[in-house]
């Protein structure tokens, strides 16, 4: 999400729908399993749709993707194969079949950009300390997002990447790695995070702000200030995870090579 000026009105809006956006993650991320394989399916598919509209105009290219979509976001269930290599073979095969079906390599691009968090994340609440590892993932989009905001307000100074996010600047950036850090810090303290993971929170945060960069070039392509508006005050489902959508595969790579290398 960008930091930029924000009316008083529109704040409040935002900090409501975040905060019911924020229960509703944890509480899946506490049950794990089935709870967690519905939510991150159906954010999934919200993501779909709106990139979808982000990169192609035709229609029924766009339902042949979110159908394709399905079949590995299915597969991910606790019920099916899970966040398998089985899954993940079937989901680099989806978004070649919709890539050779529709001749749209974003679109086929697509399917792995929206599913691949999902299958990192179940994988990582699947892991020992699974509770841990996936809320320190999204303890340190969330704590990026917070602290690049209001440390771009009170700070400013020059642009980030004024040409893609006129509104991000080089002090959000600091502000939202030293939040991280922060978060990745208290989790190793207080609920037993491997130091290694917690030190390499900074880093992620990066991961973050790049993936939230991309999304704003893909929205000046398009010409659109917001990939949605399903979310009040934050624009579309894409425009809340665009952080997450690099983190979460990039946390679970750190994790595989941290327990098993």
């Amino acid at each position: 999400m960008s930091a930029g000026s924000t009316s008083g009105s529109d704040l409040a809006v935002r900090t409501v729908s975040a905060l019911v956006l924020v229960t509703v993650a944890l509480a899946a991320l506490w049950a794990g399993g089935i709870a967690l394989w519905v939510l991150a399916s159906v954010a999934a598919m919200l993501m779909l749709a709106e990139w979808g509209h982000l990169v192609q105009d035709d229609a029924r290219h766009q339902r042949l993707a979110l159908y394709a979509g399905c079949v590995p976001l299915a597969i991910l269930s606790p019920l099916a194969a899970g966040p398998s290599f089985f899954a993940l073979g079937l989901l680099a095969g989806t978004a070649f079949f919709v890539t050779i079906i529709t001749r749209k390599p974003r679109l086929g691009f697509g399917i792995v950009y929206v599913a691949l968090p999902a299958f990192a994340l179940l994988l990582l609440r699947g892991q020992t300390g699974g509770l841990v590892l996936a809320g320190w993932v999204l303890g340190t989009v969330w704590a990026t997002d917070i602290g690049a905001y209001f440390a771009g307000r009170s700070i400013g100074g020059p642009k980030l990447a004024p040409r893609v996010s006129p509104n991000k600047t080089w002090a959000g950036l600091i502000g939202g790695i030293l939040a991280a850090l922060a978060v990745g810090l208290a989790l190793w303290r207080w609920a037993g995070l491997e130091l290694q993971l917690a030190l390499a929170s900074p880093i992620l945060a990066v991961i973050a702000q790049i993936g939230d960069l991309y999304e704003s070039w893909l929205k000046r392509l398009r010409g659109v200030k917001d990939s949605g508006s399903l979310l009040p005050g934050h624009g579309g489902v894409l425009d809340r995870l665009d952080g997450l959508v690099p983190v979460a595969p990039a946390a679970a790579a750190l994790v595989l090579f941290e327990r098993f290398a």
